[in-house]
């Protein structure tokens, strides 16, 4: 089958200059997005149950955009003034560009990995004098706890914002030729949703070894993994799979 429609399971992007936009204008497709998940936030007095006080850190483990957002604003409900003296190790340039919203960007207290979380712990290791937190969602990488204590500082986690499903019923009788996913979270909200969903002859894109496994757990037969050295991004596995599909 032809593919003519495509669903993101993301946000919509805000830049002008979207490779989703360069897809869809050069292969004939539209593309359409929906966030399959969202954040909340959880309260202050439910972090204080956590045993949770702010002023007992010294360096702040930011693993995305989230964890940014959130940590500042439950400073703020807990009525915390952040120390210039405070610590932020972020796991990528992204999130130490984004952490720019609140603090002014001083090289000596903002440290940053290359790209994964195992390079951000070689960073880490340097700084064990620290006492870490590490604000997260209820959803969180098994990996990285174990990192973390592989590296014997002492660290605490605290869950900060929640990972809920997004409500996808307007979408009951809607048909899209491929489904594009980022995370196993994805997954559980289509069948959340969607309890007797059938893939039948739609393709399903995923990206991360996490997602796929969550994917072929749930059923779903993964026709696009992302990424591959050929395909690194998911825009260029989506054209490679257009090209091909269509061309027949």
């Amino acid at each position: 089958m032809k593919v003519k429609t495509i669903l993101v399971s993301q946000p919509a992007p805000k830049t002008e200059n979207s490779p989703y936009l360069e897809l869809s204008e050069k292969q004939k497709v539209k593309i359409d997005f929906r966030p399959f998940i969202h954040v909340e936030g959880v309260l202050a007095k439910n972090i204080r149950a956590q045993r949770i006080d702010l002023k007992n850190y010294s360096a702040v483990i930011l693993t995305s955009r989230h964890a940014v957002d959130h940590f500042f604003r439950v400073a703020e409900e807990m009525r915390f003034t952040v120390p210039d003296s405070m610590k932020y190790f972020c796991e990528s340039e992204a999130v130490a560009f984004y952490l720019q919203k609140y603090v002014v960007y001083r090289k000596r207290k903002i440290y940053v990995g290359e790209k994964t979380f195992e390079d951000l712990a070689k960073v880490i290791k340097k700084h064990k004098d620290e006492k870490f937190l590490l604000p997260s969602s209820d959803k969180l990488k098994e990996a990285v706890p174990t990192i973390l204590n592989d590296l014997e500082i002492n660290w605490e986690r605290a869950i900060f914002y929640k990972t809920v499903m997004s409500d996808l019923s307007d979408l009951q009788d809607v048909y899209y030729d491929v489904l594009v996913f980022f995370s196993p979270s994805g997954i559980d909200s289509l069948f959340k949703n969607f309890p007797n969903f059938k893939q039948n002859n739609t393709c399903i894109a995923v990206f991360g070894n996490s997602t796929v496994k969550a994917a072929t757990e749930a059923g779903l037969k993964c026709n696009i993994e992302v990424p591959t050295p050929e395909t690194p991004s998911m825009t260029m596995a989506l054209e490679k799979y257009i090209i091909e599909v269509n061309k027949k």
